[in-house]
């Protein structure tokens, strides 16, 4: 397959990320990598310069690609987000008025939730109070009667459809508890709402904290994202202590083998790994040439996937994370035996 021109990239790279939505990072890499022959890895001045060409094309629509992190499994995404919030954007959207309230109250009540672990269970989700989110001007103490017949009338099967459309669409997302908090697309859209209504901000990477871990000291207010904990404290002999109150922070499960070589690879891990990347990028170059060959509309997740589903997949999906880790964790260790 012959080298892109530029533009075409940037065109291939916006098209990859509107037909499948947010993109983890390793996924987009390899888009990246398969379009235009070089390894984000080892080029990222190249990956950089890029992103920004497309920003800067972008900017005229009021678009930005942009990366965020989902801060329930500590992974980057790249998707392309709306850079301003207004009444005619709105108009855009496939939700109606009262699935838009419905959202709204239920962000407002994960949010709630923060400094817990930013996640509630599909029972509260489900009685979230739609009225709260409607302005009514000039409202009275009557101004029950003055509310949309829309909002009025929105039942609880609506709700559940709803949740499941926002789940879908990833606005929303089961965590690995089998609650519910935000997704993918909420983290990537909502970064000036967060910092417009005075969501407390990690002191290590200052974003908003959805969930996140506090300070021992009750009198401290200080939060510090779980991964970015693991980033401060990486190191076995570093200082453990508050950025506020200089408390010691507690170790968090599964952190105490967390060592320098816990990363490193094995000796026959290598190939492996470059066979796997191989094989990757391979995979996705046949992608994109049937995207680019097809030009039709984006593969979307069947309709038939439930919340029950979808609950269980993420529950599933947490607990091979789990054995997964705890598995490098006895490998770490009979190195360090021998």
């Amino acid at each position: 397959m012959a080298p892109l021109p530029w533009r075409q990239r940037h065109h291939t790279l916006l098209q990859a990320l509107l037909s499948r939505g947010p993109l983890a990072e390793p996924d987009f890499h390899a888009v990246f990598a398969a379009v235009s022959d070089r390894d984000p890895a080892t080029h990222q001045q190249l990956f950089n310069d890029t992103l920004l060409k497309i920003n800067k094309e972008l900017a005229f629509l009021q678009f930005e690609l942009r990366a965020c992190i989902n801060q329930y499994d500590g992974m980057v995404y790249y998707g392309v987000a709306n850079s301003i919030a207004d009444e005619e954007s709105k108009l855009g959207t496939k939700y109606s008025v009262p699935q838009i309230a419905f959202y709204k109250g239920l962000l407002e009540a994960i949010v709630q939730e923060a400094g817990n672990d930013g996640s509630i269970t599909s029972i509260d989700a489900l009685n979230v109070r739609l009225d709260n989110q409607v302005i009514i001007v000039g409202g009275s103490q009557d101004s029950q009667s003055l509310l949309p017949t829309s909002i009025k009338n929105f039942s609880l099967s609506q709700k559940e459809k709803t949740l499941d459309e926002l789940i879908r669409d990833r606005w929303l997302s089961y965590t690995s508890t089998g609650k519910i908090g935000l997704g993918t697309r909420s983290f990537l859209d909502l970064r000036s709402w967060f910092c417009g209504n005075d969501i407390p901000s990690c002191v290590v990477c200052n974003e908003a904290c959805i969930k996140a871990s506090s300070c021992p000291n009750e009198e401290c207010n200080v939060r510090i994202h779980e991964y970015c904990l693991r980033k401060k404290f990486s190191q076995r002999k570093a200082s453990r202590a508050c950025p506020g109150c200089s408390t010691e922070w507690p170790r968090q499960d599964g952190e105490a083998n967390c060592d320098d070589d816990v990363n490193e690879p094995g000796e026959d891990e290598a190939p492996s790994a470059n066979h796997s990347s191989r094989k990757r990028r391979k995979q996705v170059k046949a992608e994109l040439v049937e995207e680019n060959n097809n030009a039709g509309p984006s593969t979307a997740v069947p309709r038939s996937r439930t919340l029950r589903r979808a609950k269980a997949e993420a529950v599933e999906a947490a607990q091979e994370a789990s054995s997964a880790g705890a598995s490098q964790a006895t490998r770490t260790s009979k190195r360090r035996k021998k």
